[in-house]
């Protein structure tokens, strides 16, 4: 027992002694990371790590020696679904894994992430919220997000134009990232279609901790014919970034949800932003032409 004991003792300390130890210094150009190990095992830098979230799943490929690697490939570009990334018995690889939960933490990322007056200013929009303090209020108090607070309904009086043909909003909703990914193409390309066709557009909007339904408060304060809310959408393991503009005529409190009309999954990996703003415009004309939105149009 004791001659057991005391080879135990040896295998512990000789792993012990091939750990590698490390030390931060301070360099002239920042901290960097020094290896000081007996076995001059290498530290690796978190810059040289790959970020997996960055991978194009729709090219990757992980099923070893596939029957048909082409049909695959043909597969895997038509879906967004997480196909061909082989297991281990019956677990996901470790690559696999570690994907699915960078999508996940991208996501929870997105609907955590907030818009501020800066984000306003940049696209010279008025900046608004509602009554919800923070996000965690926003989340939990659907119907707190479909309103205006005091104060943004003071600042509606004060610097927005009434009685447009359109009033624009755009709503962090629940991804902030949608926003920050179409927004610079597709707010251009809509603005430029609009005033192609001569529609007049009123005082734009960005409002935080919004719902779809805050257009209907903004409606009622501002009377436009017809209001868009181009707002970030619920994220998920495919995209964070999908945003959806939902128009209506007549926007007023007590809307109902059938008088929407609605472009959706707007994304790289779906309708483009700068086609999106596009196919928006020639939507408000005919909403406007035919003074009706949502199931009351036709189209």
């Amino acid at each position: 027992m004791s001659n057991m004991e005391d080879s135990i003792k040896t295998i512990v300390e000789q792993v012990l002694k091939e750990i590698a130890v490390t030390e931060v210094v301070k360099t002239s150009t920042g901290e960097a990371v020094k290896d000081i190990s007996a076995k001059g095992l290498t530290v690796i830098d978190s810059a040289d790590v790959i970020d997996l979230s960055t991978i194009d799943l729709q090219t990757q490929l992980l099923v070893p020696n596939p029957k048909n690697k082409d049909l695959y490939m043909d597969m895997k570009k038509s879906t967004a679904a997480r196909i061909g990334v082989w297991r281990a018995g019956p677990r996901p690889l470790t690559e696999t894994l570690l994907r699915f939960r960078a999508d996940h933490a991208v996501a929870q990322d997105s609907v955590m992430g907030e818009i501020s007056e800066e984000d306003a200013a940049k696209y010279k929009m008025v900046y608004v919220k509602s009554p919800c303090r923070d996000k965690d209020e926003y989340l939990t108090r659907p119907e707190l997000g479909r309103v205006l607070d005091e104060e943004s309904l003071k600042k509606i009086e004060k610097e927005c134009e009434k009685k447009p043909q359109v009033q624009i909003v755009v709503a962090d909703g629940l991804s902030s990232k949608a926003m920050e990914a179409n927004l610079p193409d597709l707010y251009p390309a809509m603005l430029q279609g609009l005033q192609s066709m001569g529609i007049k557009i009123g005082t734009p909007i960005m409002a935080k901790y919004a719902r779809v339904g805050l257009m209907d408060s903004i409606g009622e304060a501002i009377k436009p014919d017809v209001c868009i809310n181009l707002i970030g959408e619920r994220p998920g393991l495919g995209t964070a970034e999908s945003m959806s503009a939902y128009i209506v005529y007549n926007p007023r409190a007590g809307v109902i949800e059938s008088e929407r009309t609605v472009i959706s999954n707007i994304h790289k990996g779906g309708t483009p932003a700068v086609e999106a703003g596009a196919a928006i415009a020639t939507l408000i004309k005919k909403i406007l032409d035919a003074k009706a939105s949502g199931v009351n149009l036709k189209i």
